[in-house]
C-alpha cells in the first residue's frame, strides 16, 4: 500500500537456541537477507568460540555485520544502530525482507527506540576504573554503582564488568547517572513519537526462539562449549593473545568464553575451571537475554524442539500482514 512502512524481521532468542539454522531456512523461502545482531560476530579472528556461523554457510548465505573489525576495535549500540539502518535500507531498496537475527538484545533495543546521547568512551576514566577493580574488586565497584544509580545496579551483575564499567564511566563523565541519560532519551522519544517522528521506519514481526524447557538449553550449552573447545578454542584464544595490541580489558575479550580461556592460558585457570565457568558465564548470558525477552512487546515465540518452526514462523509472518 502506498505510505506503508517496509517489512523487517527480528529473529531473537538465548544463545544456542537455534536461530541461524531457522533464519537460514528462510531465506530459502522468503526474499529476505540476513543482518547479525550480535556483539561478538562482528570481530575477525573469533570464529569458534562466537559460534560463528561456517566460511560454507555464510557464503552461501551471506550475513551484514559479521567480521567488519578487528578485535582491537571497539562497537558500540550507536554504531550497530548506524549500520544496521544502512543495510536494511539496502536490502528494501532491492525489494527485500531484512531478517535480523542474534541475540545482542541491547542492539534490537537501540534499533527500535534510538539512543541516549551517553559521553563517548573515556580511556584515562576507564583505566582508573579497571585499576579500582584490580585493588577492590568488582563486588566493591557494583556496590558504588548502587549508591549512584541503584536502577542501573539492579539491571547489571557485579560479574557483567563491561557493563558495569560502562555504568560507571558515564557517571564519572557526565555527572548524570546512565538511568537519568536514558531517562531524558525516553521523554525525547515520547515527544517524537506523538509527532509522527524518530520511530524505525518498518513494520516489524518480532520472534523468539528457545527450548520450552530451560534445562535442555544448558544442556546445548554445556555441549557447544565442549564442542568448542575440540575444534581449537584455546588455541584461538592463544593466536589473539600473541598479538602485542590485544588484552583482556577489550570488549572483544571481555566476550563470553573468551575472557575465561583468556584467564586459562594466564594460568589463573586450570583447563577444567575454564571449562566450568564458561559454561557457567554462557547460561548467564541466557539468563539476561530470557530477561530482556519477556519485557519485548508483541514477541511472537517458537519452541526451539519443535519440528515445524518454518511453517509455523510463515503463518504467523502471515497474520501480521509482513508477507504480502
Amino acid at each position: 500500500m502506498p505510505g506503508s512502512r517496509p517489512p523487517a524481521i527480528f529473529l531473537m532468542g538465548p544463545t544456542a537456541a537455534g536461530k541461524t539454522d531457522l533464519a537460514i531456512e528462510l531465506t530459502k523461502v522468503l526474499p529476505c537477507e540476513l543482518i547479525s545482531v550480535d556483539s561478538a560476530l562482528v570481530y575477525r579472528g573469533m570464529d569458534i568460540g562466537t559460534a560463528k556461523p561456517s566460511k560454507d554457510i555464510l557464503a552461501a548465505h551471506p550475513h551484514r555485520l559479521i567480521d567488519i573489525l578487528d578485535p582491537a576495535e571497539s562497537y558500540s549500540a550507536a554504531d550497530f544502530r548506524r549500520d544496521a539502518l544502512q543495510a536494511m535500507a539496502e536490502i528494501t531498496a532491492r525489494g527485500n525482507i531484512p531478517l535480523l537475527v542474534g541475540g545482542t538484545m541491547l542492539y534490537y533495543k537501540a534499533l527500535l527506540e534510538g539512543l541516549a546521547d551517553m559521553p563517548p568512551a573515556d580511556p584515562q576514566v576507564r583505566a582508573e576504573i579497571e585499576d579500582e577493580a584490580q585493588r577492590l574488586g568488582w563486588q566493591a565497584l557494583h556496590d558504588q554503582l548502587a549508591l549512584i544509580d541503584p536502577v542501573s545496579a539492579a539491571r547489571i551483575h557485579p560479574n557483567d564488568p563491561q557493563r558495569l564499567m560502562r555504568a560507571l564511566e558515564v557517571y564519572r563523565v557526565s555527572g548524570l547517572s546512565m538511568t537519568a541519560h536514558r531517562e531524558r532519551q525516553s521523554a525525547q522519544s515520547s515527544a517524537l513519537g506523538a509527532s509522527g517522528q524518530g520511530q524505525l521506519p518498518y513494520t516489524v514481526a518480532s520472534l523468539a526462539i528457545a527450548p520450552k524447557d530451560r534445562q535442555v538449553l544448558h544442556e546445548r550449552i554445556a555441549l557447544r562449549f565442549g564442542q568448542m573447545l575440540e575444534q581449537g578454542f584455546v588455541e584461538e584464544v592463544r593466536l589473539l593473545r600473541a598479538r602485542s595490541d590485544l588484552h583482556a580489558g577489550l570488549p572483544s575479550i571481555r566476550a563470553v568464553g573468551y575472557r575465561q580461556v583468556w584467564d586459562h592460558l594466564d594460568g589463573k585457570l586450570t583447563s577444567v575451571e575454564m571449562q566450568e565457568r564458561g559454561i557457567i558465564a554462557t547460561r548467564q548470558l541466557a539468563k539476561r537475554q530470557f530477561t530482556w525477552l519477556r519485557s519485548w512487546a508483541d514477541l511472537h515465540w517458537l519452541d526451539s524442539l519443535a519440528c515445524d518452526n518454518l511453517s509455523r514462523t510463515l503463518k504467523y509472518l502471515g497474520s501480521v500482514s509482513i508477507l504480502s
